[in-house]
Protein backbone atom coordinates (compact mmCIF):
# COMPACT_ATOMS: atom_id res chain seq x y z
CA UNK A 1 0.00 0.00 0.00
CA UNK A 2 1.43 3.34 -1.03
CA UNK A 3 2.19 5.98 1.71
CA UNK A 4 -1.09 8.33 0.69
CA UNK A 5 -3.24 5.20 1.04
CA UNK A 6 -1.77 4.60 4.45
CA UNK A 7 -3.20 7.91 5.60
CA UNK A 8 -5.82 7.81 3.83
CA UNK A 9 -7.19 4.20 5.72
CA UNK A 10 -6.79 3.09 9.06
CA UNK A 11 -3.20 0.12 9.75
CA UNK A 12 -3.92 -3.34 8.95
CA UNK A 13 -4.11 -3.84 13.30
CA UNK A 14 -6.62 -1.28 13.42
CA UNK A 15 -8.64 -2.41 10.60
CA UNK A 16 -8.56 -6.27 11.97
CA UNK A 17 -10.13 -4.68 14.98
CA UNK A 18 -12.67 -3.47 13.51
CA UNK A 19 -13.57 -6.39 11.43
CA UNK A 20 -13.49 -8.44 14.23
CA UNK A 21 -15.67 -6.22 16.74
CA UNK A 22 -18.39 -5.69 13.73
CA UNK A 23 -18.47 -9.44 13.14
CA UNK A 24 -19.24 -10.50 16.59
CA UNK A 25 -21.05 -7.82 17.99
CA UNK A 26 -23.43 -7.88 15.05
CA UNK A 27 -23.76 -11.11 16.42
CA UNK A 28 -24.40 -10.39 19.64
CA UNK A 29 -27.03 -7.57 18.30
CA UNK A 30 -29.10 -10.37 16.78
CA UNK A 31 -29.52 -12.20 19.92
CA UNK A 32 -30.46 -8.74 21.48
CA UNK A 33 -32.82 -7.91 18.69
CA UNK A 34 -35.29 -11.15 19.25
CA UNK A 35 -34.87 -11.98 23.58
CA UNK A 36 -37.12 -8.77 24.46
CA UNK A 37 -40.04 -9.78 22.02
CA UNK A 38 -39.57 -13.34 24.21
CA UNK A 39 -39.78 -11.24 27.33
CA UNK A 40 -41.89 -8.35 26.60
CA UNK A 41 -44.12 -11.71 25.84
CA UNK A 42 -44.11 -12.98 29.33
CA UNK A 43 -44.68 -9.45 30.55
CA UNK A 44 -47.62 -9.22 28.89
CA UNK A 45 -49.07 -12.89 30.08
CA UNK A 46 -47.72 -11.79 33.77
CA UNK A 47 -50.17 -8.44 33.09
CA UNK A 48 -53.05 -10.42 32.10
CA UNK A 49 -53.20 -12.42 34.91
CA UNK A 50 -53.60 -8.99 37.22
CA UNK A 51 -56.08 -7.57 35.17
CA UNK A 52 -58.25 -10.89 35.51
CA UNK A 53 -57.78 -11.10 38.95
CA UNK A 54 -58.48 -6.94 38.93
CA UNK A 55 -62.06 -7.36 37.04
CA UNK A 56 -62.82 -10.38 39.05
CA UNK A 57 -62.27 -8.98 42.32
CA UNK A 58 -63.85 -5.30 41.36
CA UNK A 59 -67.41 -6.89 41.04
CA UNK A 60 -67.50 -10.12 42.79
CA UNK A 61 -69.48 -10.34 45.71
CA UNK A 62 -67.55 -11.54 48.67
CA UNK A 63 -68.34 -14.93 50.58
CA UNK A 64 -67.09 -15.94 53.99
CA UNK A 65 -65.04 -19.22 53.78
CA UNK A 66 -66.93 -21.58 51.20
CA UNK A 67 -65.51 -25.13 52.51
CA UNK A 68 -63.82 -26.39 55.21
CA UNK A 69 -61.78 -28.99 53.53
CA UNK A 70 -58.43 -27.81 53.06
CA UNK A 71 -56.99 -27.12 49.43
CA UNK A 72 -60.68 -26.60 48.45
CA UNK A 73 -61.00 -23.98 45.35
CA UNK A 74 -61.50 -20.34 46.75
CA UNK A 75 -65.25 -19.89 44.30
CA UNK A 76 -65.43 -15.52 44.29
CA UNK A 77 -61.69 -15.11 44.27
CA UNK A 78 -60.48 -17.35 41.43
CA UNK A 79 -61.03 -15.60 38.20
CA UNK A 80 -63.00 -17.89 35.18
CA UNK A 81 -60.56 -19.80 33.38
CA UNK A 82 -57.65 -17.95 34.95
CA UNK A 83 -56.92 -21.01 36.89
CA UNK A 84 -55.80 -23.32 33.95
CA UNK A 85 -54.03 -20.98 31.84
CA UNK A 86 -51.81 -19.30 34.67
CA UNK A 87 -52.04 -21.69 37.13
CA UNK A 88 -53.01 -19.08 39.71
CA UNK A 89 -55.22 -21.15 42.38
CA UNK A 90 -56.59 -19.58 46.00
CA UNK A 91 -57.31 -22.25 47.68
CA UNK A 92 -59.57 -22.08 51.32
CA UNK A 93 -56.99 -22.25 54.33
CA UNK A 94 -53.77 -21.28 52.06
CA UNK A 95 -52.01 -18.14 51.90
CA UNK A 96 -50.62 -16.43 48.62
CA UNK A 97 -51.00 -18.76 45.21
CA UNK A 98 -47.02 -20.48 44.87
CA UNK A 99 -47.69 -18.94 40.80
CA UNK A 100 -47.81 -15.55 42.16
CA UNK A 101 -45.17 -15.96 44.26
CA UNK A 102 -43.26 -17.21 41.47
CA UNK A 103 -44.29 -14.72 39.15
CA UNK A 104 -43.04 -11.94 41.40
CA UNK A 105 -39.86 -13.54 42.01
CA UNK A 106 -39.29 -14.18 38.29
CA UNK A 107 -39.89 -10.40 37.67
CA UNK A 108 -37.72 -9.55 40.06
CA UNK A 109 -34.96 -11.80 38.23
CA UNK A 110 -35.86 -9.77 35.16
CA UNK A 111 -35.62 -6.25 36.43
CA UNK A 112 -32.04 -7.57 37.96
CA UNK A 113 -30.95 -8.46 34.60
CA UNK A 114 -32.11 -5.90 32.04
CA UNK A 115 -30.39 -3.27 34.35
CA UNK A 116 -27.04 -5.31 34.21
CA UNK A 117 -27.35 -5.72 30.43
CA UNK A 118 -27.80 -1.62 30.42
CA UNK A 119 -25.41 -0.85 32.78
CA UNK A 120 -22.79 -3.00 30.64
CA UNK A 121 -24.03 -1.68 27.42
CA UNK A 122 -23.94 1.79 28.88
CA UNK A 123 -20.65 1.84 29.49
CA UNK A 124 -19.80 -0.12 25.96
CA UNK A 125 -21.09 2.49 24.06
CA UNK A 126 -19.15 5.11 26.14
CA UNK A 127 -15.67 3.18 24.88
CA UNK A 128 -17.32 2.86 21.33
CA UNK A 129 -17.89 6.67 20.91
CA UNK A 130 -14.31 7.32 21.96
CA UNK A 131 -12.62 5.08 18.66
CA UNK A 132 -15.47 6.18 16.37
CA UNK A 133 -14.42 9.41 16.80
CA UNK A 134 -10.75 8.23 16.55
CA UNK A 135 -11.82 6.61 13.03
CA UNK A 136 -12.49 9.98 12.22
CA UNK A 137 -8.79 10.70 11.29
CA UNK A 138 -9.30 8.02 8.34
CA UNK A 139 -10.73 9.42 5.10
CA UNK A 140 -11.65 6.02 3.99
CA UNK A 141 -13.65 5.47 6.20
CA UNK A 142 -15.57 9.31 6.50
CA UNK A 143 -18.23 8.47 4.59
CA UNK A 144 -19.56 5.39 7.07
CA UNK A 145 -19.04 7.10 10.08
CA UNK A 146 -22.44 8.46 10.40
CA UNK A 147 -23.76 4.54 9.72
CA UNK A 148 -21.20 3.64 12.55
CA UNK A 149 -22.83 6.47 15.00
CA UNK A 150 -25.88 5.32 14.47
CA UNK A 151 -25.37 2.36 15.67
CA UNK A 152 -23.97 3.61 18.83
CA UNK A 153 -26.94 5.90 19.37
CA UNK A 154 -29.52 3.17 18.84
CA UNK A 155 -27.40 0.89 21.47
CA UNK A 156 -26.90 3.71 23.90
CA UNK A 157 -30.42 4.36 23.86
CA UNK A 158 -31.57 0.74 24.08
CA UNK A 159 -29.00 0.76 27.24
CA UNK A 160 -31.26 3.72 28.65
CA UNK A 161 -34.35 2.11 28.05
CA UNK A 162 -33.46 -1.34 29.75
CA UNK A 163 -32.76 0.68 33.01
CA UNK A 164 -36.28 2.38 33.08
CA UNK A 165 -37.77 -0.99 32.31
CA UNK A 166 -35.83 -2.36 35.55
CA UNK A 167 -37.02 0.95 37.57
CA UNK A 168 -41.34 0.01 35.70
CA UNK A 169 -40.61 -3.41 37.07
CA UNK A 170 -39.37 -2.64 40.75
CA UNK A 171 -42.56 -0.35 40.86
CA UNK A 172 -44.89 -3.19 39.44
CA UNK A 173 -43.49 -5.51 42.48
CA UNK A 174 -43.67 -2.94 45.19
CA UNK A 175 -47.62 -2.29 44.29
CA UNK A 176 -48.15 -5.75 44.43
CA UNK A 177 -46.51 -6.00 47.36
CA UNK A 178 -49.02 -3.84 48.77
CA UNK A 179 -51.71 -6.74 48.69
CA UNK A 180 -52.39 -9.31 51.20
CA UNK A 181 -52.82 -12.19 48.48
CA UNK A 182 -53.84 -14.96 51.49
CA UNK A 183 -57.88 -15.51 50.99
CA UNK A 184 -58.81 -14.30 54.02
CA UNK A 185 -56.93 -10.96 54.26
CA UNK A 186 -58.72 -10.49 50.52
CA UNK A 187 -61.78 -10.97 51.61
CA UNK A 188 -60.87 -8.45 54.46
CA UNK A 189 -60.27 -6.07 51.74
CA UNK A 190 -62.75 -6.77 49.01
CA UNK A 191 -65.98 -6.10 51.76
CA UNK A 192 -64.67 -2.99 52.42
CA UNK A 193 -62.20 -0.79 50.25
CA UNK A 194 -61.34 -2.83 47.83
CA UNK A 195 -57.79 -1.61 47.52
CA UNK A 196 -56.47 -4.82 46.07
CA UNK A 197 -57.99 -4.46 42.65
CA UNK A 198 -56.66 -0.98 42.10
CA UNK A 199 -52.97 -1.74 42.97
CA UNK A 200 -52.85 -4.71 40.69
CA UNK A 201 -54.41 -2.92 37.44
CA UNK A 202 -51.26 -0.48 38.32
CA UNK A 203 -49.19 -3.06 38.58
CA UNK A 204 -49.98 -4.72 35.29
CA UNK A 205 -50.19 -1.44 33.51
CA UNK A 206 -46.16 -0.90 34.32
CA UNK A 207 -45.52 -4.42 33.47
CA UNK A 208 -47.46 -3.38 30.35
CA UNK A 209 -45.13 -0.34 29.88
CA UNK A 210 -42.03 -2.37 30.56
CA UNK A 211 -43.20 -4.54 27.85
CA UNK A 212 -43.62 -2.07 25.25
CA UNK A 213 -40.05 -0.74 26.07
CA UNK A 214 -38.54 -3.61 25.30
CA UNK A 215 -40.23 -4.30 22.15
CA UNK A 216 -38.60 -0.45 21.56
CA UNK A 217 -35.32 -1.56 22.78
CA UNK A 218 -35.29 -5.05 20.39
CA UNK A 219 -36.63 -2.29 17.33
CA UNK A 220 -33.56 -0.23 18.30
CA UNK A 221 -31.42 -2.97 17.43
CA UNK A 222 -32.54 -4.61 15.20
CA UNK A 223 -31.98 -1.16 13.07
CA UNK A 224 -28.36 -1.74 13.23
CA UNK A 225 -28.53 -4.99 11.33
CA UNK A 226 -27.81 -3.23 7.53
CA UNK A 227 -25.68 -0.82 9.56
CA UNK A 228 -23.33 -3.40 11.08
CA UNK A 229 -23.43 -5.24 7.43
CA UNK A 230 -22.42 -1.71 5.13
CA UNK A 231 -19.35 -1.08 7.81
CA UNK A 232 -17.97 -4.54 7.99
CA UNK A 233 -18.12 -4.73 4.13
CA UNK A 234 -15.96 -1.06 3.84
CA UNK A 235 -13.76 -2.64 6.39
CA UNK A 236 -13.72 -6.16 4.45
CA UNK A 237 -12.19 -4.24 1.32
CA UNK A 238 -9.55 -2.52 2.96
CA UNK A 239 -8.22 -5.35 4.57
CA UNK A 240 -8.03 -7.25 1.20
CA UNK A 241 -6.21 -3.96 -0.56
Amino acid sequence: MAADEAQLSPPESLLRLIDNLARFHRQHEEYYSQAPLQQAGGLQERSRVLKALADRWSVVGVREQASAVAFAGAEDLNAPGLVAESGVLFMEGEGEPAELQRMKREVGLLADDVEQTGAWLANAMEQAWDLAGFLAAYPALADLLGERHRIIANDWQSAALQSLIARLLRRALDLLARVDFAPAALRADLRGARKAPAYLYSASELLDRAADLMLESATLVHDNERRWRIFRARVRELESA
